[in-house]
């Protein structure tokens, strides 16, 4: 198989600038493009923007989706969206491999019972019967 050189970001532009061009490059949707640079600049506000995410590795991440799970309370599927997009910025941006040993505490996923209505319906609070 070939060895195909991985694209760079232009390096004069700015770190978000530089995302976006990389997701433009691999053809990413713009809502995938607005959802990853807001999680990156979460990630980037969470440590109040004294490090650079370059400066950073995985036990940064794990402690910004730690803090997701447990004091955000966010779902699973959203501390995976947030994972993906970090993963997305070291790996295709900044060009810095991860370990696989990012281990962050992890969202419970909700016990969604469903509710019965029979029986029951003078009791709905959205009602007021």
């Amino acid at each position: 198989m070939e060895n195909k050189k991985k694209f760079t970001p232009n390096p004069d532009f700015k770190m978000l600038d530089q995302v976006r061009e990389t997701l433009h490059y691999y053809h990413y949707s713009r809502s995938t493009e607005k959802t990853y640079c807001q999680w990156i600049t979460r990630y980037i506000y969470f440590f109040e923007k004294n490090v650079h995410p370059k400066d950073m590795g995985e036990k940064e991440i794990e402690r910004f989706l730690s803090h997701l799970a447990t004091h955000e309370k966010v779902a699973a599927s959203t501390q995976r969206q947030a994972l993906n997009a970090l993963v997305f910025l070291y790996h295709d941006v900044l060009l810095k491999p991860l370990d696989n040993s990012i281990a962050p505490v992890r969202s419970k996923r909700k016990n969604g019972r469903p509710l019965s209505l029979s029986g029951q319906a003078n009791s709905c609070r959205y009602c007021k019967t």
